[in-house]
């Protein structure tokens, strides 16, 4: 039983070691396959810059999703002086890659937004005499304290330092010089709040089921995943209303069909969209299991590919940030 048990295991790993490794291509080969014909620029090192920020909010989501499932949790009957634990945290993990990733894109903001060659080249000083430069090191700092809060004995404290990585990114992706940056930073606020709430909450709900098995921790398992599909409709609606309306700003509607082809930041959008409509069937369908299924943790196989297929949208979502912004027409 122990070695059946370990090969399971070990084949987990390997298939996860490979999902990431398949996701980690869409960053590095994305720009140029994105930018292929559309006779746009690429700037030196997107492939680089685009992983860094897919490792940025993948180390933002894993952490938000813990807080959220595991405050979830809390209210589901019988959870409190239940047997069952919760998953170990990859918060402190999620946080070191954070900061390493943040390191690694202040670097790039810090020589005038090329890829360093050596450390002679990285300016430090001169990020604080810019705005990015500036957003770049809170940032960086953030993820060093979520870092210090996920270890330290009161772990729910991380919440600040991440949200004001959120907040950084929010302001970094709507320059000053964009019409109404106020509005975009906004929209984008809302969008990556729920986004992280929406892919890091499945992940760790998932892993939290898997430790809730038989009896009445099945049923406690069941409506938490329940209490998370409620609230993750909700976080559905809130991402498409803020993703159509950013899109929108960015390309006016009698020029949307045509950038969707035409340029690598509407192929990069339109491969977005496909991956969150098929994670919106996978969430529908997990649903109806949920509640007609004569076993409702049914739903966790559904579960399961959605939260794979969100892993590719947080890669896209890196892709997107070192493309190209399409002009207003």
């Amino acid at each position: 039983m122990a070695d059946a048990q370990g090969r399971a295991g070990a084949g987990r790993a390997v298939a996860v070691l490979v999902l990431v490794a398949l996701a980690a291509l869409i960053p590095l080969l994305g720009p140029s396959t994105a930018l292929h014909g559309t006779g746009e620029a690429r700037a030196p090192g997107a492939g680089g810059i685009a992983l860094l920020r897919t490792v940025l909010f993948a180390a933002l989501c894993i952490p938000v999703g813990e807080l959220f499932v595991n405050r979830l949790a809390r209210s589901v009957p019988g959870a409190e002086t239940g047997p069952w634990g919760v998953p170990r945290s990859w918060s402190p993990c999620a946080a070191a890659a954070g900061f390493l990733a943040a390191l690694g894109l202040a670097s790039v903001v810090a020589t005038g937004n090329l890829v360093p060659a050596g450390l002679s080249d990285v300016d430090v000083g001169g990020l604080y005499a810019s705005r990015d430069g500036k957003l770049a090191l809170l940032e960086v700092n953030a993820f060093l304290l979520a870092w210090l809060c996920a270890v330290s004995r009161r772990p729910a404290t991380q919440l600040w330092p991440l949200a004001a990585v959120i907040v950084a990114e929010a302001l970094r992706a709507h320059p000053t010089t964009e019409h109404t940056p106020l509005t975009g930073s906004g929209l984008t606020l809302v969008h990556l709040t729920c986004a992280a709430l929406w892919a890091g909450g499945l992940l760790h709900a998932l892993r939290t089921l898997r430790l809730w098995r038989g009896g009445q921790a099945a049923e406690a398992g069941a409506a938490l995943l329940g209490r998370y599909a409620r609230v993750a409709a909700v976080l559905l609606a809130a991402i498409t209303a803020t993703g159509v309306w950013s899109s929108l700003r960015r390309m006016p509607p009698e020029t949307v069909l045509e950038q969707l082809t035409a340029t690598a930041y509407g192929r990069a959008l339109l491969a977005k969209v496909l991956l969150v409509t098929a994670v919106a069937a996978l969430a529908l369908w997990a649903r109806r299991r949920l509640r007609r299924a004569a076993d409702p943790l049914t739903a966790y196989v559904p579960a399961r590919a959605e939260v794979v297929v969100l892993g590719l949208v947080v890669a896209v979502s890196g892709l997107l940030t070192a493309l190209p912004v399409p002009i207003r027409w």
